[in-house]
């Protein structure tokens, strides 16, 4: 986190952890306002890769699970990252940036993924640095989103999916009522107090929420390699094509979509515990004492307990109950995505 940033964020009566905001004030009212109002959240817990090179393009389009050669500087896309045996190693935004790439992940996984993708570069005319410090990113959603971003930018905002590039913001559109803006740190105070005028700060726990509700996994350093990317849903929310080339893992992210039946999926659930973590088992009777899943990610939810991504196993799983870690544990409490699960 840009020491200046921080200290403006103290100011405002942050309480940060390991460059990340828990909250303002009351966490249960930050909870609160994040179901019913407008909020402005802190990402610094979110970094950022920068790809330069005139091979870029073509090299992080055989890496990743999504079409590269689709982003052309007005638009994001969600993209994997897979072992070869297919398993995520990272779920992330990708962008164009003029004649860079940048790669948004938590900051846990930073390193070792940017690492990773260093070694496959070989003679490829592309490199991969760290610009997490290049920008402050922060995040509001809520109903006054978009008429916020209308008057930082002085024009209309961008539409679902896509992004705006001016000279002092970038802004991407994550979702209905929700937005991202990457500016540089001297900027960056300016950008808050405009955005403040319409909405109440929040944590970083309140922006995972929303992202739980709306079935957007994040893989983290607990849920590495355990997943192929169907079983998170991420083909069903636009992370996956099944049109491009070659990946890492292709061969049998392709054989699970066409020839494969899927046993797990993920789901969206509600637990009655004092704390839920992603890497937490599940369990059910049906599997007789095996786990039969694991927690993608959770935050307290507004309405009480913790909202969680899931992924279970089980054809009937409406018909079953699945247990948190513990057959004892307390059931969770299925609710709807809001998008259809095949």
């Amino acid at each position: 986190m840009h020491p200046t940033w921080k200290s403006f964020l103290i100011e405002q009566g942050a309480v940060i952890t390991d460059d990340r905001v828990s909250h303002f004030s009351d966490p249960s009212l930050e909870r609160q306002a994040a179901k019913n109002d407008t909020i402005l959240v802190d990402l610094s817990h979110e970094a950022v890769i920068a790809i330069n090179g005139e091979d870029a393009q073509t090299f992080l389009h055989g890496q990743f699970t999504n079409d590269v050669k689709k982003l052309d500087g007005t638009n994001w896309q969600l993209n994997g990252y897979c072992s070869p045996k297919g398993r995520l190693l990272a779920s992330f935004r990708l962008w164009q940036q003029h004649d860079r790439y940048l790669l948004q992940l938590p900051s846990a996984l930073r390193e070792s993924i940017q690492k990773r993708l260093t070694m496959f570069v070989l003679r490829a005319k592309a490199k991969l640095t760290d610009a997490s410090d290049e920008t402050v990113r922060i995040g509001i959603a809520g109903m006054q989103a978009a008429a916020l971003i209308e008057a930082l930018v002085e024009s209309p905002a961008p539409e679902s999916g896509d992004l705006l590039q001016t000279a002092n913001v970038t802004v991407l559109n994550l979702r209905q009522n929700q937005f991202e803006i990457l500016t540089a740190p001297e900027n960056a105070i300016a950008v808050w107090q405009t955005l403040s005028k319409g909405s109440s700060k929040a944590g970083a726990d309140q922006w995972d929420w929303l992202a739980i509700r709306a079935g957007e996994p994040s893989i983290t350093l607990a849920t590495q390699e355990q997943f192929v990317p169907q079983m998170a849903n991420f083909e069903v929310i636009g992370g996956v094509s099944f049109q491009k080339g070659c990946y890492p893992g292709q061969e049998i992210v392709a054989r699970t979509q066409y020839l494969g039946k899927l046993k797990r999926r993920m789901y969206l659930a509600n637990i009655a515990a004092d704390s839920v973590v992603a890497g937490d088992p599940l369990f059910s009777e049906e599997l007789e004492g095996q786990t039969s899943g694991m927690i993608v990610n959770a935050a307290a939810s507004p309405d009480g307990g913790f909202d969680a991504l899931a992924v279970i196993q089980g054809e009937n799983i409406e018909n079953q109950a699945i247990h948190f870690k513990s057959l004892d544990g307390p059931v969770l409490h299925l609710r709807l995505l809001p998008y259809v699960v095949p």
